[in-house]
């Protein structure tokens, strides 16, 4: 007996293939009926036997395209239409929630065809698939249809429509269909303007320009990458002078999975990150000494892959290594023979550039030539980067191929919520009922650029999911950037919440933990509610409030913020607080001017231009201060980057750091480690040893800090955030030495547990509080 059922799926199913799917599970099963988007939803009814619409039901979930992510599948019964076959319907839109797809990188299929001479589609520089492509870059609104997609100013050819519209093709509906005769076109252009070639032609101009030093700005999928020979040290060089990236580490491009393991070592859990769909940047330990490799253009005659510059990340023993996910960067790279910088088009510190014209002008000073498309990018994405950890992925930056997916919220927010984030590594969220919205990284809100770039980020979310904020949600510190963006937005209301407690709010959350926990909050620094600057924090919470119960001695760090770039500053505040240690202290202060010293002294003896810091980020600082790693940073972080490098995995004991009780706050002192540390290496003791030495002695402090907090107020969870968890020793350290106590450990999964996270858990924490009053 035929009988009918409507179903309706929620989550990531636009721009995934999922109506073409839906289609040709319906003609598997015998079934009539229709498929069609409505809003950011799919919904489906199906006519035939009871039997087959439950087989069809349950295939949705289990073949769903690899790339959809569905959330919810509701099925009622339908009423019969009569339906004599199966077709797709014209989209419908609606209010409701508006999930965006992520950018794919291109699947094994259309790589297939890239390669293929005898596909119409041979070398083909924007060749995709239902399964692959661009989605949130091109898409202008929703539903998700060719014409409100970039896409849509190309019309197709008779060739293209036939795949479009033939049921069981790979290209069935797929929106970003293109071929050489009707898609976008590439080609080269010198810094002068000067169009040299297209297509081919173009791509063996930028292969040459590569290959013989040149740095190239190359447009890609989320924005443009500035590409040069990885290993050539003076391209290499050139870029970091002219990009004004004196030794921040830059991103190495390879084609495939065999590619990477001949400059890194590559586990099984990297291997899946590397060749996952979003294809994100992954930190991998380099190869000391090239290795052979088969080259596929030499039909597969083995040559030594060319060693890799050691000035792409000076001091670390790791690099960032990604896999081609764009058609472009497949030939490009086909034609290379070897790895590329991909690294960000821009001036360091400035937005990614997106447009031809704003290369042109923004680039100028940097490529030597321009390789350009007219495929237009609506959203501006850099590369995500993550790190292997045990086993599990860690998101450093979340950006391209995971962004703008949503994520749930345990507590609904009663109201829309604008989250604007923090001022360094910043990212929005926009909230709505139990679904919250991340933006991709956006960077430091350091000037009028990262301000613009927020601003049409956030007027692109507020479009596209169609949010109307009713409630902003900023950061404690009133001088902030994002602060003011807040203010601006010129809501009725604006929830206020401290840093360290939207670190912790943002891992409890994100495993769906409402009630109280032990947090480990350890950063840079974030303006607690003493009026001091925190990042070394204990502290019970839930997502409505917080107590801080344990912490660092709070040190000065004459300077303020210029001590994230100078550790010796952090140094000089820890030995203020002791005097007597200055002969352990006297490495962290060698090559420093007399006179600056002197000012910096007077700074902490008048207090003037010298807040006190509990913060763990300027601690590691002050550790490679007088260790003799560090005296001065080129980038934040990376006195703390190559003290991690140096400890590597080396077995260590840990010395203990006293504890007292401070009006019912628990201090960790941290001097005595640091003066036993100097004592050491003055006396010759192997700097590598001591860098062990010190990761251990924090491991050990924390987890007895954190033991301490649950067993007092009766907890069993703690989750551990901020930006110093990226560092694999203290996480993994911490988190083995809390499991082994019997305490379950959250750890950030979907976000990073760096200032990328804030956002996310200013808005918990807000929905938290809306869902209270």
């Amino acid at each position: 007996m035929t009988v009918a059922r409507d179903l309706r799926v929620t989550g990531v199913v636009q721009g995934v293939g999922f109506r073409p799917f839906v289609h040709r599970l319906a003609l598997r099963h015998r079934l009539a009926g229709w498929v069609r988007n409505v809003a950011g939803t799919v919904e489906i009814h199906v006519e035939g036997d009871a039997a087959s619409l439950d087989r069809f039901q349950h295939d949705l979930r289990a073949d769903a395209p690899p790339v959809s992510r569905i959330d919810a599948l509701h099925a009622v019964a339908g009423a019969h239409e009569g339906m004599r076959a199966f077709e797709i319907a014209e989209s419908i839109d609606a209010d409701g929630i508006r999930p965006v797809p992520a950018d794919v990188a291109l699947c094994a299929a259309c790589e297939r065809e890239l390669f293929d001479a005898t596909d119409r589609r041979f070398h083909h520089p924007f060749i995709t698939c239902t399964d692959c492509g661009p989605r949130y870059t091109v898409i202008d609104a929703l539903p998700y249809d060719r014409e409100r997609t970039t896409l849509g100013a190309f019309a197709m050819c008779a060739a293209c429509a036939r795949e479009y519209g033939t049921p069981g093709d790979r290209r069935h509906h797929a929106e970003t269909l293109a071929c050489p005769d009707c898609g976008p076109q590439l080609w080269m252009e010198s810094a002068d303007g000067r169009r040299w070639a297209y297509n081919d032609a173009a791509l063996r101009l930028a292969a040459a320009a590569i290959l013989s030093g040149s740095i190239v700005a190359v447009r890609g999928v989320g924005g443009f990458h500035l590409a040069c020979d990885a290993t050539n040290d003076l391209a290499v060089g050139r870029l970091r002078s002219r990009k004004h990236r004196e030794a921040k580490p830059l991103a190495v491009m390879v084609r495939t999975l065999h590619d990477a393991r001949a400059v890194a070592d590559v586990s099984d859990a990297e291997a899946a990150v590397l060749a996952g769909p979003e294809r994100p940047i992954v930190l991998l330990r380099r190869r000391e000494r090239a290795v052979v490799r088969a080259a596929a253009r030499e039909g597969g005659v083995g040559v030594a892959a060319p060693a890799l510059s050691p000035g792409l990340a000076p001091g670390l023993d790791r690099i960032g290594v990604m896999l081609a996910y764009a058609p472009l960067h497949h030939l490009l790279l086909d034609r290379v023979q070897r790895p590329l910088v991909m690294t960000s088009g821009n001036l360091t510190d400035e937005p990614i550039a997106i447009g031809n014209d704003e290369a042109r002008t923004r680039l100028a000073g940097i490529a030597d030539e321009l390789l350009l498309h007219d495929r237009e990018i609506l959203s501006r994405v850099d590369d995500s980067v993550v790190r292997v950890i045990d086993g599990a992925t860690l998101l450093m930056r979340r950006a391209r191929g995971y962004a703008p997916l949503p994520l749930a919220l345990p507590i609904p927010a009663r109201r829309p919520l604008a989250a604007v984030g923090p001022h360094l590594k910043n990212t929005f969220t926009l909230a709505r009922d139990g679904w919250a919205w991340p933006s991709p990284h956006i960077g430091d809100l350091e000037d009028l650029e990262g301000i613009a770039h927020w601003k049409d980020a956030f007027a692109r979310y507020r479009a596209l999911f169609r949010i109307a904020p009713e409630v902003a949600v900023r950061d404690l510190h009133p001088g902030y950037l994002s602060t003011r963006l807040a203010e601006e937005l010129g809501l009725e209301r604006t929830i206020v919440v401290q840093h360290h407690h939207a670190h912790i709010a943002a891992v409890a959350a994100e495993h769906g933990v409402t009630g109280a926990v032990v947090g480990l909050a350890f950063d840079g620094t974030g303006l607690g509610d003493d009026g001091s600057v925190w990042g070394a924090e204990t502290l019970v919470a839930d997502l409505r409030g917080y107590r801080r119960v344990g912490q660092l001695r709070y040190a000065p760090l004459p300077g303020g913020d210029l001590a994230a770039r100078e550790p010796w500053r952090s140094a000089l505040g820890y030995l203020s607080l002791e005097p007597d240690a200055a002969p352990a202290f006297a490495g962290a202060f060698e090559g420093v001017d007399a006179e600056t010293r002197r000012i910096a002294d007077r700074q902490i003896e008048r207090t003037l231009n010298a807040p006190l810091a509990s913060s763990m980020g300027r601690l590691f600082d002050a550790a490679a201060a007088v260790l003799g790693v560090r005296r001065r940073a080129a980038y934040e972080g990376q006195a703390a980057a190559e003290l991690e490098c140096l400890a590597g995995e080396r077995a260590a004991g840990a010395l203990a750091m006293p504890v007292r009780d401070v009006d019912g706050c628990w201090v960790l002192d941290p001097v005595p480690l640091l003066a036993a540390l100097g004592e050491r290496r003055a006396a010759g003791d192997d700097m590598a040893d001591l860098a062990a030495v010190f990761h251990e002695s924090v491991i050990a402090a924390s987890v007895a800090m954190a033991m301490r907090a649950a067993e007092g107020n009766g907890l069993r969870t703690v989750a551990l955030g901020g930006g110093s968890f990226q560092n694999a020793r203290l996480l993994s350290g911490v988190r083995r030495g809390l499991e082994a106590r019997g305490l379950r450990v959250l750890v950030p999964q979907l976000l990073s547990p760096n200032d990328g996270a804030i956002s996310y858990g200013q808005a918990a924490v807000a929905a938290a509080v809306l869902a209270a009053e």
